[in-house]
């Protein structure tokens, strides 16, 4: 019990010191879902702790995620309005970043000469990662490498989606929200809600959408593409 409520307080005191540091330095590349995981990886392979003696403690920041993607519905309630008025402009921009992201997935993966099992599991990558993998092992791919391309997917919509947001002056909230909801799934939420809360709450509505469309287009473009 001691080592686990010491492995749940060092991630969250982790955690608080990367999001210090970021509020104190905000470079991407210091954001606190980059360096975190860094700093507590390093932690577990210096103090040669295992994963499970790892997770009997910190597995219940896990355990969080579902209530917190829940409490999103608060942020989503208070600009109900305006993503009324924006449906369609939301619903179909997503869409098209979904089936574009599953094309180009399965596309380079052939280009590269990759077998089917690895497509089946690239395909998934801009759904969450709890979805992607089940759509993954549906389709007869390899869940383990789909988590991974979707952790990498997120961190990279991390890094690239304030760049583009500054390259091509995108001042409209419900334009950065779809970018980071579509392409960085909940790692965009917490990137779009520094930007301000409508862009926050048109990014949490995106990320649904896009576990969505993937669940619904990924196995049938997966064949087709085949």
């Amino acid at each position: 019990m001691g080592n686990a409520l010491f492995w749940l307080g060092g991630t969250i005191a982790i955690y608080l010191a990367a999001k210090k540091i970021y509020r104190a330095h905000p470079k991407v590349y210091l954001t606190p879902l980059i360096v975190a995981p860094v700093v507590v990886i390093a932690v577990i392979l210096i103090s040669g702790v295992s994963f499970d003696t790892y997770d009997e403690g910190a597995g219940w920041l896990t355990k969080m995620v579902e209530p917190a993607t829940i409490a999103l519905a608060i942020t989503l309630y208070k600009h109900i309005d305006i993503l009324k008025k924006n449906a369609y402009a939301i619903l179909a921009s997503v869409s098209c970043g979904a089936i574009a992201a599953i094309v180009t997935s399965v596309g380079l993966a052939r280009l590269l000469g990759l077998n089917e099992e690895i497509m089946d599991s690239l395909a998934p990558r801009s759904a969450t990662t709890p979805i992607a993998m089940t759509i993954s092992q549906f389709n007869g791919g390899v869940p383990t490498i789909t988590a991974i391309a979707t952790l990498v997917t997120g961190l990279l919509g991390l890094i690239m989606g304030p760049l583009i947001v500054k390259w091509f002056k995108i001042r409209s909230s419900i334009a950065r929200g779809v970018l980071f909801g579509t392409s960085a799934h909940s790692a965009g939420i917490s990137k779009a809600l520094e930007y301000d809360t409508v862009t926050g709450s048109v990014a949490g509505i995106a990320m649904m959408f896009t576990a969505f469309v993937t669940l619904c287009a990924a196995p049938w473009l997966i064949i087709w593409l085949q």
